[in-house]
């Protein structure tokens, strides 16, 4: 949303509660005092209920306890109303700005991690090239073959993938978790990388160039209206290029308001114990307790 989109925008809130004449003169004083307003995307959707004079409110907003899809928005004739859409328009832009931004160079130095961009070369060719995502230039192979050796165990790697908030904001915490549960169950923490301009294949070019066992990849989901924030982790056995996507192991949603990370980590490592006991992945994977 650009400035004059922004101006319009208010414009238009403060028609609906302001005499025609007061609209811009307010609009110009909130303009001039640098008057903060309220961050909408801080409203807890589960909690939120604007339907008027409902029939049975207490239970529908137990119900919209239940889940953070947009239930008893209300309506304002035939519209909706405006807290609606503002919230609605937020959480999109929250969305794209994911999408289109960069992992800082910070968050990887501050985590003491290699990075190794994929054979895209910046964040328009990832998008439109999802092929270019799924390996790695040639120069970069030395470089990772001499960070995690030749033949590992395990690897495991950060991407950014589509959503770089939920990196940010969940990668390390839940990569942290991961290692003291794989210490805790006598298995030696596995080198770290963090992959730029990241798909799930990366993993697969990775087994190609270092001969790991297995890769665990946290990477960043395409973010949606509901969080931004939301991560997945992907465990491949013996990762090949051309490894059928049923031979992977997924967990997803992964954030403040699906499985939290750390609680992701812990369940991540004794996932990778099954996984590197048992060589294998994906279907080829039986896990405890199943018949």
């Amino acid at each position: 949303m650009n400035k004059e989109e922004l101006r319009a925008l208010v414009a238009q809130m403060l028609q609906q509660q302001l005499p025609q004449a007061n609209v811009e003169e307010k609009f110009e004083s909130i303009v001039e005092s640098n008057e903060q307003v309220d961050d909408i995307t801080e409203i807890n959707l589960r909690k939120q209920y604007l339907v008027e004079n409902p029939m049975d409110g207490d239970r529908f907003l137990a119900l919209k306890g239940k889940t953070p899809a947009r239930l008893g928005t209300g309506r304002a004739g035939t519209r909706y109303r405006t807290v609606t859409m503002l919230r609605f328009r937020a959480d999109h832009a929250l969305a794209q700005d994911s999408v289109f931004s960069d992992v800082p160079e910070s968050f990887w130095r501050k985590n003491d991690l290699s990075c190794f961009p994929t054979a895209c070369k910046d964040k328009d060719e990832y998008l439109t090239r999802p092929d270019l995502g799924r390996r790695f230039p040639p120069q970069s192979h030395d470089a990772i073959r001499q960070l995690c050796g030749q033949n590992p165990r395990l690897l495991l790697v950060l991407g950014d993938g589509l959503s770089s908030n939920a990196i940010v904001t969940n990668g390390m915490d839940c990569a942290k978790a991961i290692c003291q549960g794989l210490r805790n169950l006598g298995i030696a923490e596995p080198p770290m990388l963090f992959v730029k301009y990241c798909r799930v294949g990366a993993s697969d070019a990775l087994g190609e160039i270092t001969g790991c066992d297995c890769v665990c990849m946290l990477v960043g989901e395409r973010p949606g209206l509901v969080t931004s924030e939301s991560m997945s982790c992907y465990i491949t056995y013996h990762p090949r290029p051309g490894i059928p996507e049923s031979q992977r192991t997924v967990i997803s949603n992964i954030h403040r308001q699906g499985t939290p990370a750390v609680e992701a980590g812990a369940h991540i490592a004794q996932l990778l114990q099954q996984i590197l006991t048992q060589k294998a992945s994906g279907i080829s994977l039986r896990r405890e307790g199943s018949a």
